[in-house]
């Protein structure tokens, strides 16, 4: 190899290794970029070609290109962190937007080195990593979680329910102004309240501590016993 093409060779991006909890062994697209201030060249890996939806051969990457993928909310902000850093050089960051060639949008994280060098800019070194399937599985897992936790909270309200309307002799309705009195009083949760009864109800050595507990829901006052009643609490 030439020293020139040595050299080139060593300006050129070099790859990011990545990893996500969220996506396992698939990992995140992410790609490299490397800015000569002097020749003013840009230059792109091939998966950041991809990101924004080009392959290799198919535009010249500039700064204003760069930008052009911004978010319209997102470039001006993105622009005055990149200036900032090739001002006085350093390390930037930032999370924004970025739009392709084919309008999609992704959540990407940019970050990189401005070298400045007696008040003069030489180069910057940096990543784009694109989070936007990370973000989403985040999402849809919270949401799976939340609605799993829905499920269960009012699985275990309908069975303190049915224990109070079996022991008690009285309605649905009745059965839960009972806990939300109770709730409201203790300033305990209702699911709380529930599972608590339900636990004592599941435990046959708890008898005693059921009817108690039962007892003091059905007082006029809801007051008292609450999780005090309960061993534990």
């Amino acid at each position: 190899m030439t020293e020139q093409g040595a050299a080139n060779g060593a300006n050129q991006p070099k790859s990011v290794t990545t990893y996500s909890s969220a996506l396992g062994e698939a990992g995140c697209t992410a790609g490299t970029f490397r800015y000569d201030a002097e020749s003013q060249d840009l230059q792109w890996s091939d998966e950041l070609y991809a990101l924004h939806g080009y392959c290799r051969g198919e535009i010249v990457p500039t700064i204003e290109l760069l930008y052009s993928h911004k978010h319209p909310e997102d470039r001006d902000r993105c622009r005055e962190v990149f200036v900032s850093a090739c001002v006085s050089g350093g390390y930037f960051c930032s999370y924004h937007r970025l739009i392709d060639s084919r309008l999609r949008e992704h959540r990407v994280l940019t970050a990189g080195e401005a070298v400045v060098e007696d008040g003069v800019l030489r180069s910057v070194d940096g990543f784009i990593i694109d989070l936007t399937r990370t973000l989403h599985s985040e999402t849809e897992r919270a949401s799976r979680e939340a609605v799993e936790g829905a499920i269960g909270t009012r699985s275990t309200i309908e069975q303190a329910k049915g224990i109070l309307m079996g022991i008690l002799r009285i309605g649905s309705d009745a059965a839960f102004n009972l806990l939300a009195t109770h709730s409201q009083h203790t300033n305990i949760k209702v699911a709380s309240t529930a599972a608590d009864l339900v636990q004592l109800a599941n435990d046959p050595h708890q008898i005693a501590l059921l009817d108690a507990f039962v007892e003091e829901l059905h007082r006029p006052s809801g007051r008292g016993a609450g999780r005090d009643a309960v061993p534990g609490h």
